[in-house]
């Protein structure tokens, strides 16, 4: 249960992220996305009833773990693929993708949750908001975007998992932002070169050459050779038997989820950003 404070929820300016958040909830039927159950409010508070995933977020598995080997990421890469696959389908950009959004089931296989920040789009929108080491260089910049920033995020994510570390991380936001619109980052050595080639097309500054944004579209990215040996039916399927099967000791067992913080940028970064990055 997702359990939002009014007062909270208002001061912070969050009232139309909420509304979106319930409206896209209640319309998803995918199998690498969470639904909604139900809803309800009472003088307080505003309540979203999701189903529990006891496998735990990606985000704390991932710190154990310390990085990913390529079968497990590419395992958890496909459906992601699938679900945003989906998502754009249905005109939804989800902007938000990051290990801690990402829950993990009994099975192994990946569920999206947290659509607070996805929005319906027909063409583009221009609100700032995200995680830092996530966002798009379209995004900073302020020109409107659209389906491409979650590409982009596609990319950090692999990574992510791959190396342990996001590619643009920095101890300052602005260092962080710099490095994302230099797209400054080093390739680890013991990534594949089919890996390495994914990214290197995914974490494209120019929108118009980014894998999945492309004329070819998603076939850039499923036709791929780093995803040569995926069956992309039986993924959706899930007739695949998961590389990573989390410890659940029972039902209602929330041992895999831990506590965390997250940074997250707001429609208040906007004259910050306009600022600090006018020339460009």
């Amino acid at each position: 249960m997702k359990v939002m404070d009014k007062m909270k929820i208002q001061k912070l300016g969050e009232t139309r992220h909420i509304i979106d958040e319930k409206k896209i909830l209640q319309s998803l039927n995918f199998p690498f996305c969470v639904h909604l159950e139900t809803s309800f409010k009472d003088n307080r508070y505003v309540y979203l009833l999701l189903p529990f995933i006891p496998g735990g977020e990606m985000f704390r598995h991932l710190h154990r773990q310390k990085r990913y080997d390529e079968r497990l990421s590419k395992f958890y890469g496909a459906q992601i693929l699938l679900a945003f696959e989906y998502l754009h389908h249905c005109d939804i950009i989800y902007r938000d993708l990051k290990p801690e959004n990402i829950v993990i089931d009994v099975d192994g296989y990946l569920k999206l949750t947290d659509f607070g920040f996805s929005k319906r789009i027909t063409n583009r929108t221009y609100t700032v908001c995200g995680t830092p080491d996530y966002l798009a260089p379209e995004l900073l910049v302020q020109k409107g975007y659209g389906k491409s920033v979650d590409w982009w995020t596609f990319g950090i994510l692999l990574f992510e998992m791959t190396a342990g570390n996001p590619p643009f991380q920095a101890k300052q936001l602005m260092r962080i932002c710099r490095n994302i619109l230099c797209c400054k980052y080093m390739m680890p050595q013991f990534f594949s070169n089919d890996l390495r080639h994914l990214i290197e097309n995914l974490l494209q500054p120019d929108v118009t050459k980014r894998y999945g944004c492309r004329k070819e579209g998603i076939s850039d990215l499923k036709d791929h050779s780093w995803f040569n040996d995926i069956s992309w039916l039986n993924i959706l399927n899930r007739q695949v038997t998961a590389p990573f099967i989390p410890t659940v000791k029972g039902e209602g067992d929330s041992s895999n989820f831990g506590r965390f913080q997250e940074v997250r940028i707001e429609v208040a970064m906007k004259d910050y950003l306009e600022k600090e990055f006018e020339e460009f």
